[in-house]
């Protein structure tokens, strides 16, 4: 049986700030309308750390059974790969996950939303293909991780979906200026994905998984991560604008120098396996700007 700790672990505890992240946007954007539904955002939440608890269980199972996971891997130890979980129990873990999510989520669309008709038949496809997607990452065949399409996902869920499904369920109704902020999130979320990547660029290559940062190279992966971080605040920004929203509106600003200070530290990185640290610090300063961000919003 395995240990609690090595469950803890194979959860990635680290990535969890920015599933949150996504959610509470979206609720924050709500939150500025008539009849914002708390509830929903509460169990969006719940749903959403299945969903991503759920990613990394399927992401420690495919890339052990793929092979991916060996002793050249720069990242933490997996659980899988050491052995500190055997695949069949993680295999019971993604099912068990899968339900669960499967349950949260309904119970979000009907019980907290209650929606009905086209739009509830539409969020249940949503949530069904969030779960497929979770699962796809890594494991089965032709997993999407692995041909360089990871990013893409991640700026569709983490982003549009997380935030604007967010909005929709707790406002709810559909303002389309909430695909800035949505966007933003997705991009900082992908610049998570490609840190992570670029950390593992070399044995990525090395073993055949063809992610973007494998593709770019390392010196364009850099600057596609620049790209990203400097477009989710051009995106914010153009929200208040487009919003009319002054003064306390622009807090979020106030997390841009440590986000700069991270950036000039990466591109001076050359270490590949000195790029772990900046994971959980971009993960909790996407969280904190996005605090900050729905205070202002707020006020």
């Amino acid at each position: 049986m395995a240990s609690l700790h090595a469950w803890i672990k194979a959860a990635r505890l680290r990535t969890l700030p920015l599933a949150l992240a996504s959610i509470g946007m979206g609720g924050a954007v709500a939150f500025r309308f008539p009849g914002f539904n708390t509830t929903a955002v509460l169990m969006a939440a719940l749903t959403t750390l299945l969903l991503q608890i759920l990613s990394n269980f399927a992401n420690d199972y495919g890339d052990a059974k793929n092979g991916l996971d060996n002793e050249g891997r720069l990242g933490p130890k997996r659980m899988v790969q050491s052995g500190k979980i055997n695949r069949k129990e993680m295999k019971l873990a993604i099912q068990i996950l899968s339900i669960l999510s499967l349950i949260s989520g309904l119970w979000l669309i009907f019980g907290a939303a209650g929606l009905k008709n086209t739009t509830a038949v539409f969020f249940v496809l949503l949530g069904l293909t969030s779960i497929a997607a979770a699962i796809k990452y890594t494991v089965g065949r032709n997993p999407y991780g692995y041909i360089g399409l990871g990013d893409l996902f991640v700026f569709l869920f983490f982003g549009l979906t997380g935030v604007a499904g967010t909005f929709y369920l707790s406002a709810p109704f559909f303002d389309p200026l909430v695909l800035l902020p949505a966007s933003a999130l997705g991009l900082f979320s992908t610049a998570v994905l490609n840190l992570n990547n670029m950390r593992d660029l070399d044995h990525d290559k090395l073993n055949g998984k063809k992610t973007l940062a494998v593709s770019l190279g390392y010196g364009y992966a850099r600057k596609y991560h620049i790209f990203l971080i400097t477009l989710s605040f051009a995106m914010l920004s153009a929200y208040n604008l487009l919003s009319g929203l002054t003064g306390l509106s622009w807090l979020f600003l106030l997390t841009a120098p440590l986000f700069a200070i991270d950036l000039v530290k990466i591109m001076k990185t050359n270490n590949k396996a000195e790029l772990d640290p900046y994971l959980k610090k971009l993960a909790l300063k996407t969280l904190l700007l996005t605090l900050l961000f729905a205070i202002g919003i707020n006020l």
